[in-house]
């Protein structure tokens, strides 16, 4: 026993050490504490102000004011809720109790995150967030310009087809003129019928070029307006003067490719082509002869299955082209700061840890105080220093030691020595002279 006894109490020396230790460093940075609390609710409240102030309406003194009044809130409601639980939930130690401080911290910190840490975001990344968003803009508009354009130009390909046919008839009418098809020659009624059809064909042909002379200067435009947005995003000035110059830019831009879109010949082609077809006429053949009558007949049903047979070609590659998904250009949404950097938290997650991180860090000091707070009373409260004590704590402690005195000896079994010569007396005299009188205590106090 006596050798059970010499270990347990360096272990409990050492471990009262430790509690008086961290108890110590507890009452030493309490200052600390607070004062780091305040500095980050202070730096959340500039944040907020920053973010808010894009938000609001009105004129610039009401804008202020009303941005002040709404950070100064943030600031106070932060600090006010982060020293409330500094201060209580590391001596809340029942399960239930301990379960509803920490509900109340995960609750307090989702209204911190709501009223304060996109704003924190918003102001840290929101020129960055409204850059991005026109960035993508200026991608799309180009993606759009470019299939106005690629669809514009297909509708080109059916020229080299309309002046192929065009040349055919040309060349057909100067064989008949030659009398290659009749076996007569002269300009008669099959030479003015390839002759019509060659010029109805040729005019297409200049439709189609000149329609292709439109979508190159519209091209070109479209181009431009697309440098100027670009110019716009990687600019220096305020991020709002720069949106709204985009925005009047990419409406330009909106105009170019409807245009392009309406330029496209593949709709005249088509109705050509079908006019060609139906609204053919077979002249009457002028021969002078029945047997010329007759060959003009047959040349010209010749021509009519031709001009049909072309029509069809003509007709089905501009309904090819017709089929081409019509493009529409998307509509460039301004959009504030606060508003960029939601849709687009995905890629600013950096800037939003920071802004949570700042509203959110008194949380890990409070952890740390249950935690520092729990192996206090682990380990053992220490005992009061008696240099620290007041006369009433005093008395309190001596009248205790009596008691305890008195305890142990109704407790302690009556021992007989044999031989008698135990010495109670003095050991009773020992013991009284190890307990100050309560009348000395009060005087030397």
């Amino acid at each position: 026993m006596p050798t059970t006894n010499g270990l347990a109490a360096p272990a409990a020396s050492a471990r009262t050490s430790n509690s008086l230790l961290l108890s110590k460093g507890v009452a030493r940075l309490e200052i600390t504490l607070k004062l780091t609390t305040a500095i980050l609710a202070l730096a959340a409240g500039v944040y907020t102000y920053l973010g808010v102030r894009e938000l609001l309406n009105g004129s610039p003194t009401t804008v202020f004011f009303a941005a002040v009044i709404y950070s100064v809130a943030v600031s106070v409601g932060i600090y006010a809720f982060w020293v409330f639980l500094m201060q209580f939930m590391p001596h809340v130690v029942d399960r239930t109790g301990r379960a509803l401080m920490f509900g109340c911290m995960l609750f307090g910190s989702l209204m911190i995150v709501a009223m304060s840490s996109w704003l924190n975001a918003s102001a840290l990344a929101g020129a960055a967030a409204i850059q991005q968003h026109l960035a993508i803009t200026v991608q799309n508009y180009t993606r759009d310009l470019d299939t106005a354009n690629s669809n514009a130009i297909a509708a080109q390909g059916l020229l080299p087809d309309i002046q192929l046919a065009s040349s055919r008839f040309s060349r057909l009418a100067d064989a008949e003129r030659a009398g290659s098809l009749t076996g007569t020659a002269g300009s008669g009624t099959v030479v003015q019928l390839l002759t019509q059809m060659s010029g109805q064909l040729d005019s297409l042909g200049q439709e189609v070029q000149a329609s292709g002379k439109r979508v190159s200067t519209l091209f070109e435009q479209g181009g431009k307006h697309l440098a100027k947005m670009r110019e716009l995003i990687s600019d220096r000035g305020p991020i709002s003067t720069r949106s709204d110059a985009f925005a009047t830019e990419s409406l330009a831009l909106s105009g170019v490719i409807t245009n392009l879109q309406q330029t496209s010949v593949a709709p005249a082609v088509k109705r050509a082509a079908a006019s060609l077809s139906s609204g053919f006429i077979a002249p009457a053949a002028g021969g002078r002869t029945a047997d010329l009558a007759d060959r003009q007949t047959a040349v010209v049903g010749k021509v009519e299955n031709s001009i049909a047979t072309q029509a069809t070609s003509l007709a089905e590659a501009a309904d090819k082209i017709l089929a081409l998904p019509r493009i529409e250009p998307v509509r460039f949404q301004t959009m504030s700061p606060a508003e960029a950097v939601l849709r687009y938290a995905g890629d600013f997650i950096p800037s939003w840890a920071g802004a949570i991180s700042i509203d959110l860090m008194p949380a890990v000091l409070v952890l740390i105080l249950c935690v520092v707070h729990a192996a206090i009373r682990r380990e053992g409260m220490p005992a009061f220093s008696a240099s620290g004590m007041t006369a009433g704590e005093l008395v309190a402690a001596l009248q205790m030691a009596r008691e305890v005195e008195e305890a142990r000896r109704v407790a302690r079994p009556d021992v007989v020595d044999p031989s008698g010569d135990q010495p109670a007396p003095e050991a009773a005299t020992a013991a009284e002279e190890n307990v100050t009188s309560l009348s000395s205590a009060r005087h030397t106090k």
